[in-house]
């Protein structure tokens, strides 16, 4: 358990705390799925999570590792801390941060025990096979936090909720009754819960009035046989009373009829259009990821990537996919750049002559005062955001199985850096440990041994000729995942035999030798990959490092028309080149006599 701060520390933080607030801090932008046991070939629940953002979190450390965070037993009368997110803003990169930001807004009751879970930015899986994942949205009002009244974010939530629950359903309650005791305060948030048998999904934003300590918050259930996906966008509709599937703030039909965003003769309350604005940043940034996962799993359904506005009813709040999901499909689920569809960003000039699917970030691709009740800005250069961002700090799979005990049903798939070109680790339930390379790291400072820097100084190698590397990393990728799942299989049966002998610890032991076991060798191998693919691809060569044989491939045809240089400096009268129309590049030369005029030589070519 975290430290209990002292009084005299807490008081010189509430000090600091305006300040800090005014600061430019960098939410998440995520991309999350929820697959039910019935949507799964083996039975498995799966809730997916990218953690894409730049800036410091609720633990005052970059967003880039991951935590173990031990159960414990706790005294009568002990409170525990609610930590200050500078997370609960803006996400735009660049952002200034505090060097004293890990600020306490207030005391909760602790309870006897807490569980044993993982965390990073949001709270992951817990010892009980609770899972846990986030995604922010865009909300109409986002009130700053302050001591005392509005205390809790999503981040500190979804830890508090895996510290005392191991069902969904006692975590949404949980998750509410927090939120209208103690307030909510930052961004529009999505929260998914999921045990091994039923998900939730919560959608949280700050009261509408200023003066209300509270927060408004929304729940409904997943299907099971179904799959949820949400992108940076609230995803629930219509709240009907009564509907055993849904749970909501108290008095929530009252305060936004006081607010004056709805009354009872507009009909059945919408929740999307009522307390927000619709996508994150601008069209083609929210529902286009989810189009596409909802597309890639239901292809049946033949869904548009088109839609109207913000407020479309064109992609369900769930689907039933075509076929059952298996962990190596979740996995793909967020490797995805819209390859084959009109929005493909591997393609066109855009990606350069090598393919490159990742778009730097500029100014219009800011998530910030684009819209408002009247008015949206429409900007110049934004480009479509895909599931795999270059800016992803980590993704994670989480897997729940009912089939097996808790510290081995659990495990948590977790890829460091871009997803697209990660790994995803196996980390159980019941495991104590992780490998250190996943327990540390700073987006400021390069190391070597870190999860981080490991994966993501090799997606960036690949941007330079991506076409060429991509096949090796991800062939190298499938090869690593595959052997997990051997190794995962393989360790269910020994660990679950130990339990059931009564020898718990020795199932504890097992699982975390494995666990970090795993994660050091998935970084030394890709130590070794990215070492290969250096040499091979260093200065625009392409090098074989046992022949030693060296090409020169240069760049494709396409490109070098598209970029006006079919020929090059290849004669005398550049300008007559420049101006002559039609000389599409055919990879073939031509002889021509030295004393042979322009108009010859064009003729020719």
């Amino acid at each position: 358990m975290r430290k209990h701060i002292g009084m005299t520390c807490f008081l010189q933080s509430c000090l600091c705390l305006f300040a800090v607030l005014l600061l430019v801090s960098n939410a998440t932008a995520c991309t999350v799925f929820a697959i039910t046991p019935g949507a799964s070939e083996d039975g498995s629940m799966y809730v997916g999570h990218t953690n894409d953002g730049v800036g410091k979190d609720w633990r005052n450390i970059d967003d880039i590792s991951i935590l173990y965070v031990p159960a414990a037993d706790h005294a009568p009368g002990e409170k525990r801390p609610v930590f200050f997110d500078p997370d609960s803003g803006s996400d735009a990169a660049g952002g200034e941060d505090s060097s004293d930001s890990h600020l306490i807004l207030g005391y909760i009751d602790q309870v006897p025990h807490t569980y044993a879970y993982y965390t990073g930015s949001y709270g992951m899986m817990n010892e009980r096979q609770l899972l846990s994942a986030e995604c922010t949205e865009y909300a109409r009002v986002e009130l700053d936090a302050a001591e005392g009244k509005r205390i809790f974010y999503s981040s500190e939530l979804s830890n508090v909720a895996l510290e005392r629950c191991t069902k969904a359903r006692e975590a949404i309650e949980l998750v509410g009754g927090l939120i209208d005791t103690y307030g909510y305060y930052g961004t529009g948030e999505t929260l998914v819960f999921a045990d091994p048998e039923e998900a939730w999904v919560i959608e949280i934003c700050s009261s509408l009035d200023p003066e209300d300590g509270g927060g408004l918050w929304v729940a409904q259930k997943i299907p099971d046989g179904e799959v949820f996906v949400a992108a940076n966008e609230f995803r629930i509709r219509e709240i009907v009373p009564e509907n055993p599937d849904l749970i909501y703030s108290k008095d929530l039909f009252n305060r936004l009829e006081k607010a004056g965003v709805w009354s009872p003769a507009d009909g059945t309350l919408d929740w999307l259009e009522t307390v927000s604005y619709g996508e994150y940043a601008h069209p083609y940034y929210s529902l286009m990821r989810v189009w596409r996962i909802q597309d890639r799993l239901a292809p049946s359904l033949n869904l548009s990537p088109y839609v109207e506005n913000s407020y479309t009813k064109a992609y369900p709040f769930t689907v039933t996919p075509d076929e059952k999901v298996n962990l190596t499909g979740a996995f793909s689920l967020f490797r995805d750049h819209y390859e084959g569809t009109d929005f493909d960003l591997s393609a066109g000039t855009a990606a350069g002559p090598f393919g490159n699917p990742y778009r730097y970030l500029g100014p219009d691709d800011a998530h910030t005062n684009f819209q408002n009740e009247s008015y949206m800005e429409v900007r110049p250069g934004a480009n479509p955001r895909p599931v795999s961002a270059v800016f992803c700090s980590y993704s994670y799979v989480a897997q729940a199985r009912s089939s097996l005990p808790d510290p081995v049903g659990g495990v948590l798939w977790f890829g460091p850096a871009v997803a697209y070109e990660t790994v995803y680790a196996p980390i159980y339930a019941g495991s104590t440990n992780v490998s250190a390379a996943y327990a540390t790291g700073d987006r400021s400072k390069y190391d070597y041994d870190t999860a981080y820097w490991t994966f993501d100084f090799l997606t960036n190698w690949a941007m330079l000729r991506y076409d060429a590397m991509i096949d090796a990393i991800t062939a190298k990728q499938g090869e690593l995942e595959a052997e997990s799942i051997v190794l995962v299989q393989e360790t269910d049966g020994r660990a679950a035999e130990l339990i059931a002998a009564g020898d718990s610890e020795g199932a504890a032991r097992l699982l975390t030798d494995v666990t970090v076991t795993r994660g050091d060798e998935i970084i030394d191998e890709w130590h070794s990959l990215t070492g290969t693919l250096i040499v091979t691809y260093s200065n625009g060569l392409i090098t074989d490092p046992a022949t030693e044989a060296v090409e020169e491939p240069g760049y494709p045809a396409w490109w070098l028309n598209e970029t006006g240089y079919q020929y090059g400096p290849r004669v005398y009268e550049l300008d007559d080149l420049h101006a002559a129309g039609g000389l599409n590049y055919t990879g073939s030369s031509v002889w021509v006599p030295k004393n042979a005029s322009f108009a010859d030589i064009r003729d020719l070519i």
